[in-house]
């Protein structure tokens, strides 16, 4: 049998494309919900896969994307939990606000699918000693906040020349998405050291050796310049991760599958200058090269399976100092 991999997509909506990258009109809760979760669904279906949607509470909170939401686990796909207002500088925060933040997405999470989350991936890779304390007290099977990469420094760097923020709201983001130490991180499953708790861990995962990202939104703007390069370039990320015996846990997002000719206000997103079309293809194309040597299954089915290993690596639960609570 092949051994397993994990497939997930982080439901970011339009207004949290548009809040980050701090252009108006983000209070209003503009939504591509309904044009891209039947899209999605559809694609899903027609390929036999099963995911796990990661979605953000204030969505569900709202009547608007009631339907759309319920779609998904209507489809039989599991449903995590992205936090409530998405705010990548979630690490920043004291455990009181966070155990605010995952209750009230959960609320709004469950009472739109019906499903209650048991899976966490934080906006923006964020992650803390705290986050995982409230994860664990709060009884999740799994976290999946982890991008064990060099290049979360470069990112940044990108995220703050490209975005209209004040020097206020550049200096609360100095430290998102991590560290060069981040890179160091394990590429493998592993379960976290919370006291008399453990929580596991399922990294996104990165290319072994290089660490560089493999996800889908990577992949497209390699595919951009050339698809044949991106299409190597994960081949040999997945060759990798099998003699390494690591079961790839790779992150889909919503531009993946939306492109300029569907949203022309996100046109400051990297290959979303693409028509749709030509994505959704290559999505295509790198799913089948996935499906090709692993069984893709969710993310709690993958969990399942890695809760049965009792020689699981542990670490503890160790951050650079956050600080006292950033507030909303």
């Amino acid at each position: 049998m092949k051994p397993l991999a994990s497939l997930s997509l982080d439901l970011d909506n339009q207004w949290s494309y548009m809040k980050t990258h701090g252009d108006a009109g983000w209070e209003s809760f503009p939504s591509y919900l309904d044009l891209l979760v039947p899209r999605v669904l559809d694609f899903l279906a027609a390929r036999g896969l099963r995911i796990t949607f990661f979605i953000v509470g204030q969505d569900a909170a709202l009547e608007k994307n009631r339907a759309a939401l319920a779609a998904i686990a209507a489809a039989g796909h599991e449903v995590g939990n992205h936090s409530f207002h998405h705010l990548p500088w979630l690490h920043l925060y004291a455990e009181e606000e966070i155990e605010r933040e995952l209750a009230q997405a959960e609320e709004a999470i469950a009472a739109a699918t019906g499903q209650l989350p048991r899976g966490f991936r934080g906006p923006g890779f964020s992650l803390s000693a705290a986050t995982l304390a409230v994860l664990s007290r709060r009884g999740y099977r799994y976290d999946a906040s982890t991008l064990p990469t060099f290049l979360g420094p470069l990112a940044r760097l990108y995220y703050l020349m490209t975005a209209r923020l004040s020097a206020e709201e550049k200096r609360r983001r100095k430290r998102l998405f991590g560290t060069f130490g981040e890179g160091l991180r394990p590429l493998a499953p592993y379960r976290w050291r919370l006291g008399e708790r453990k929580l596991l861990e399922i990294p996104v995962t990165t290319m072994p050796v290089l660490r560089t990202p493999i996800h889908l939104s990577y992949l497209l703007y390699l595919g951009q310049y050339s698809p044949g390069v991106a299409r190597r370039y994960f081949q040999a990320a997945l060759a990798l991760c099998r003699s390494g015996k690591i079961g790839p846990s790779i992150l889909l997002h919503p531009l993946d599958f939306l492109g300029g000719d569907d949203i022309d206000a996100l046109r400051f997103f990297p290959a979303m200058r693409r028509p749709s079309g030509d994505k959704v293809r290559q999505v295509s194309d790198h799913l089948a090269q996935l499906g090709g040597s692993f069984r893709v299954v969710t993310m709690g089915e993958h969990a399942a399976a890695l809760e049965g290993e009792a020689d699981l690596p542990e670490r503890a639960a160790r951050f650079r100092a956050a600080g006292a609570g950033a507030g909303a």
